[in-house]
């Protein structure tokens, strides 16, 4: 990003703006306030954020500062304390309601008495589709995620990052418009962080869904990200915005151009200004 660029107010703000056609989620000015037994503590505060539909958005900060807490807001698993959120132009309830989230978390989640195909057909099951339509879908996704040929195993049997992207497929399974992804591969080895990286750029190429993804890691937030929102220590803030100016079709070689190091200087120094 040149230095017009990062002056552009455009390309930072995280001001309060109106809610466009395409926005899949729009936060204004919301706040998080938990209620304890001496202080309360303010986990999220004053957070203005819009996403685009098809859009991958990664929130990154310390340890801390709400990360987590802003996305399970977005997927109705927290409720704010002001402010509001809205999901495809609806509350977040109804948005959960009308099943319009994947969600994939830090650890896999998978039964370890149910083989993969028995894991991801679990929800589709859940939802009513019959055993053959959600044996179809299920195989279909975990093609997708290059485990055809896997279904028949345990999770046991399974490397941590296959593991995880059973859990993928599992939350693609239902074709939900948001992919939610909490940390997914903060637990793998760099190789195959690495690796899982790759596959899921290339996913999100084929279907362009709406995704969020926390990390914190300043390399996967760039390498995997169209919008990065940087978070200050709690209260949570929203400290900047950064648009990506790389191209949307990535390889891991492009880790080494002068383009992704200056965006990863720029993701670091906002993750600097967010704790003074």
């Amino acid at each position: 990003m040149n230095h017009s660029e990062a002056s552009d107010p455009r390309a930072t703000s995280h001001t309060a703006a109106p809610i466009a056609a395409r926005t899949a989620v729009a936060v204004r000015n919301a706040s998080v306030i938990y209620q304890t037994a001496d202080t309360p503590v303010h986990a999220l505060s004053n957070i203005d954020l819009d996403i685009r539909a098809g859009e991958f958005v990664s929130l990154i900060g310390p340890s801390g500062c709400g990360k987590t807490t802003l996305m399970r807001v977005i997927a109705d698993l927290e409720h704010i304390s002001s402010g509001e959120v809205l999901v495809n132009g609806v509350s977040p309830h109804d948005a959960r309601l009308a099943r319009a989230y994947g969600y994939v978390f830090q650890a896999p989640a998978l039964f370890p008495w149910r083989n993969v195909l028995a894991n991801v057909t679990l929800p589709l099951q859940i939802q009513g589709k019959g055993r053959a339509e959600a044996k179809a879908i299920a195989l279909e996704h975990l093609e997708r995620v290059g485990l055809k040929g896997f279904e028949g195993k345990y999770p046991w049997q399974l490397s941590g990052g296959m593991q995880q992207r059973v859990s993928i497929a599992r939350a693609l399974s239902f074709e939900p418009k948001i992919l939610m992804m909490d940390e997914p591969f903060g637990a793998l080895d760099e190789i195959t962080r690495d690796r899982l990286n790759e596959q899921l750029q290339q996913l999100w190429q084929r279907e362009r869904r709406t995704v969020v993804f926390v990390t914190h890691s300043i390399s996967e937030a760039v390498y995997l990200s169209t919008k990065i929102v940087v978070m200050s220590p709690r209260p949570g803030r929203i400290v900047k915005v950064i648009d990506s100016p790389l191209p949307d079709e990535r390889h891991l070689g492009l880790r080494d151009t002068p383009a992704f190091m200056e965006l990863a200087h720029e993701v670091r120094e906002a993750l600097a200004d967010g704790h003074h």
